[in-house]
């Protein structure tokens, strides 16, 4: 069996499921892949389209096939010698609705719930009415009108004997302890309303762990509910709980404010929200899994599906959502390495761990943590910082401020976003931190007088400057400390900056306690938990899910994981972190495209060539917003943000070649629409999600739309086609030249869904469209060399067969990845700040890689991709002389080239200038 040599991201859903997996099996392994990477597999919302709502962590996913369609997959995953590897989700799982039996047995039974610990509730809320209770958020209006409304409406679940109150999909259960009371005048069975009522905290848990005097209690209720006597009894009741009068209305009112919960209008949960969510999303709630018994359940199937040879290694999803990740992490492992010798003969004796993990600029994994790697974010980031060009910097820059002078540069645009988020989306959260820091004030003598209002302005002003995901001071011996102690403070020196001086003092205390390690003081951990379950959530909905579209100097740098205000990488950086990457995380994975990304892998590397085309960009953009002033709605709708950042959009996404017909036009106009209605809500300058204006979203569509109209767009749509073609040919190098660092660098490389060919899509859902595998599985079969492709690059086939070429050679000379050196090549000549090369040795055996970036400069032919410059011949690369014989092209069978210790670029010509030399002495 291979080991982790290259890996495809599959998106599961009922739509594709892990049998339409097992059929595109056979493709993948001839592609040169060794691993499935499949989303979610685990019972999820029905309906879902990408499974990270689990529901039960028991059973795999009905939609999806179950267990035997798991066992198929396997089975012809093993028979083409490839392993599968699953993403799981500990932080979060689905509520609201129905289905989480874990949640609903906690909405039951409160605080003596079995599962109660299981989710992270603030049990002592903020406010005297809510201690004790949860907030339960669901209802589409007010909760008094909900109940004029008639939009509450009581029920029986007569398989479980459960009451449970419904609003649309929602149903929220009702205690077994009111049971009796509720019954007591509808003529129950003799002794079955004391049964009831007589339940306490020991009869309580889940339904397959209740003791049997609940059970029994509820399955005498099931019985008659079933006879013709009970089922009038209990239409009776139902009518007494009817909200259409003022009676029932008082009546169900009452029920309800026995219960553990509180019904509540969404819009009320930024204010009151008393348990924590995944980011801002009220129907994903967290999970405690430091609590072992939470660790125990949410893992126990994933464990067992590893021991039984049907998974080989597992992602976790959005690490930092943890409390505590290094030691989630580490037990993990455990749990799973303890059961590896149970693993069948067929399966391999492998485990992989690979964690999604947003890194800042100058953040590293932690090596403590005993994982695999992330799961490629900062090389996606790295990659693509290293083909943009610097030198149009001044120049973007220039556009955006002449047109957009509010926030004229990212940092502005972030500062204001976190402000915006943390106000808007995050006040529970903000005040349940503040009130625990004022209670830690108030225990000592010498802090005493800091007031809540004095702390919580220090405290906004250090968070709108954290930067980070997150620092990890709650977890004991961690690592990182001292990285954490430097984060810290340089976010609270930026705050100092804005606050008066008066707040210097409170801030400092707040950084010494949020700062503080060995963990012996219960309270200062709880504050530090809370900071760092507030940060993560604060950077991701404020710089990804907002500044990310406000900000539009350069779409193809508003990335997961990068930072949109640094535009390049140098090549010497991006040779530093390759070979940390070599060092410390060998099996990281290599991603340049991923179900969340922002657009399409080669949409972002057209949208790069701007950065060496700035000028002309700058004078094209400048006309456009003149000429294009008529197909205006409203005078200033969209603004001039909205306005660059669509030009952006739709250059990245626009087609290669012109539509064939009307239905393409408007296929591609449709996918437009819905990505700036998203982008348009997410940047919450002119409309949201929450408060949708519907005047600006209409005249932007108008907008669009009669720029793809081509009776009255003008030259617009001559404009696009003639940029989009000028710059294909560079545009194409970049994506190609992406290919190949991506499978030949230190690391894992990752392919996600249907990127072989052209990857020119947009946010999702448009990345997660239908993948058309029988075009590619075609293309496949069909051997023909890499010159020939590049006369047909615009198919997209150059890239896959590339990408075969590649992937066939880690097959066939794994060690050459797995264990061989990193060496950065030295680039001599004119040429040379368009070169990255380097070479990967093993033993005898070494790969020579080079492939040329800032390509718009070097004018690659729009034939077939070619460079015909003299500056090849004159550069050349400085390579030891090892007497072990010519270098041979792994891309082209006939090109071989002796060995010299100043190899001149001349090597690329007349062929698309990427290239992969091998060397076997």
């Amino acid at each position: 069996m291979n080991d982790l040599r290259a890996t495809v991201r599959l998106q599961l859903h009922a739509g594709f499921t892990l049998d339409d997996a097992a059929a595109r099996v056979p493709y993948f392994a001839r592609l040169g892949l060794s691993h499935v990477y499949a989303s979610p597999i685990l019972k999820a919302r029905p309906g879902s389209t990408h499974g990270y709502d689990t529901l039960d962590y028991g059973c795999v996913n009905p939609e999806l096939g179950g267990e035997d369609a798991l066992r198929r997959l396997v089975a012809c995953l093993r028979a083409h010698k490839m392993g599968l590897i699953a993403d799981i989700v500990p932080n979060h799982m689905a509520v609201g609705g129905s289905g989480n039996q874990w949640w609903e047995d906690v909405l039951a039974w409160g605080r003596d719930s079995r599962h109660a610990h299981f989710f992270d509730i603030d049990w002592h809320a903020f406010a005297p009415w809510m201690h004790g209770r949860i907030l339960v958020p669901f209802l589409d209006r007010p909760y008094g009108k909900a109940l004029k409304d008639r939009m509450l409406r009581l029920g029986l679940d007569a398989a479980t004997g459960m009451f449970f109150v419904h609003h649309h999909e929602h149903r929220f259960p009702l205690c077994p302890r009111d049971y009796g009371a509720m019954l007591s005048g509808v003529r129950a069975p003799p002794g079955l309303c004391e049964e009831l009522s007589a339940l306490g905290a020991d009869h309580l848990g889940a339904e397959d762990t209740r003791t049997q005097a609940c059970r029994h209690a509820l399955s005498r209720l099931v019985a008659w509910s079933g006879s013709e006597a009970g089922q009038a009894a209990i239409a009776a009741l139902l009518d007494q709980h009817d909200p259409t009068g003022a009676c029932g209305r008082t009546r169900l009112h009452d029920l309800l404010e026995r219960q553990s919960y509180r019904l509540a209008w969404w819009r009320t949960t930024p204010d009151l929200i008393n348990w924590r969510r995944f980011f801002d999303i009220t129907g994903l709630a967290a999970l405690c899994v430091e609590h072992e018994d939470v660790f125990d359940a949410v893992h126990r199937h994933i464990i067992d599906l590893y021991a039984d040879g049907l998974i080989d290694g597992v992602r976790v999803d959005h690490v930092d959502g943890l409390t505590r990740p290094a030691s989630y992490c580490h037990r993990l492992r455990q749990c799973l390495s303890a059961v590896r010798h149970l693993r069948p003969p067929t399966a391999p004796d492998s485990l992989t761990i690979h964690v999604e993990k947003i890194l800042h600029e100058r953040e590293h994994l932690p090596s403590s943590w005993n994982v695999d790697g992330t799961t490629g974010y900062d090389f996606m980031d790295q990659v693509s910082a290293v083909l943009h060009d610097a030198a149009g910097t001044a120049v973007l820059d220039g556009l955006w401020r002449d047109h957009v002078s509010d926030s004229p540069t990212f940092a502005m645009t972030e500062y204001n976003a976190r402000y915006l988020i943390l106000r808007n989306t995050f006040p529970a959260e903000m005040l349940g931190l503040r009130t625990r820091l004022a209670m830690i004030a108030a225990a000592d003598i010498d802090t005493r007088d800091h007031g809540m209002e004095r702390i919580g302005v220090a405290l906004q002003a250090l968070l709108v400057n954290f930067h980070y995901y997150r620092t990890y001071f709650s977890e004991n011996g961690h690592e990182r400390h001292h990285a954490d102690h430097v984060t810290l403070n340089v976010a609270a020196k930026a705050a100092r900056s804005d606050l008066l001086p008066s707040y210097h003092d409170v801030l400092e205390w707040i950084t010494t306690i949020l700062g503080r390690t060995g963990g012996q003081d219960a309270a200062v951990c709880n504050a530090q938990e809370r900071f760092e379950h507030l940060t993560a959530p604060l950077a991701a909905k404020s710089v990804e899910d907002t500044a990310f579209y406000r900000y539009g100097r350069l779409l193809s740098r508003n990335e997961v994981g990068s930072d949109p205000a640094r535009i390049c990488l140098p090549v010497a950086r991006f040779h530093d972190e390759n070979l940390r990457r070599h060092r410390m995380f060998p099996d990281t994975f290599l991603a340049t495209a991923t179900h969340d990304h922002k657009r399409g892998e080669d949409a972002r590397m057209r949208i790069a060539v701007l950065s060496g085309i700035a000028g002309q960009w700058h004078a094209l953009v400048n006309r456009w917003i003149v000429g294009n002033a008529h197909c205006r709605e409203h005078r200033m709708m969209p603004d001039r943000a909205d306005e660059l950042i669509l030009y952006q959009a739709m250059l990245g996404a626009w087609p290669l070649e012109p539509w064939p017909d009307a239905a393409a036009r408007q296929d591609f106009q449709e996918r437009m629409a819905a990505w700036q209605l998203k982008a348009l809500r997410e940047a919450k300058r002119h409309t949201s999600w929450t408060d949708p204006d519907a005047g600006y979203e209409d005249a932007c569509r108008v907008f669009l739309d009669r720029l793809l109209d081509p009776a009255l767009s003008g030259a617009f749509m001559t404009d696009m086609h003639t940029l989009v073609g000028a710059i294909a040919p560079a545009a194409a190098l970049n994506a190609l030249a992406q290919v190949v660092l991506r499978c030949t660098l230190p690391g894992v490389p990752d392919l996600y869904q249907g990127t072989e060919l052209w990857d020119f899509t947009l946010v999702d859902p448009d990345n997660r469209r239908p993948v058309d595998y029988g075009l590619r599985e075609k293309s496949l079969r069909q051997a023909t060399s890499l010159r020939q492709l590049a006369t047909r690059w615009r198919t997209g086939e150059i890239k896959l067969h590339l990408l075969h070429r590649l992937l066939a050679f880690r097959a066939e000379h794994p060690l050459v990845f797995q264990a061989g050196s990193y060496e950065q090549v030295e680039v001599s000549g004119p040429a040379r700040k368009h070169v990255i090369a380097f070479v990967r040795r093993h033993e005898r055996r070494s790969l020579l890689t080079v492939v040329m970036r800032h390509s718009w400069g070097l004018f690659p032919s729009p034939n077939d991709l070619s460079l015909e410059t003299d500056m090849l011949v004159q550069t050349h690369l400085v390579l030891p002389v090892t007497g072990r014989g010519s270098w041979r092209s792994i891309l082209h069978a006939d090109r071989n080239h002796e060995e010299n210790g100043n190899l001149s670029l001349s090597f690329l010509h007349g062929i698309i200038p990427v290239e992969c030399l091998f060397q076997d002495g």
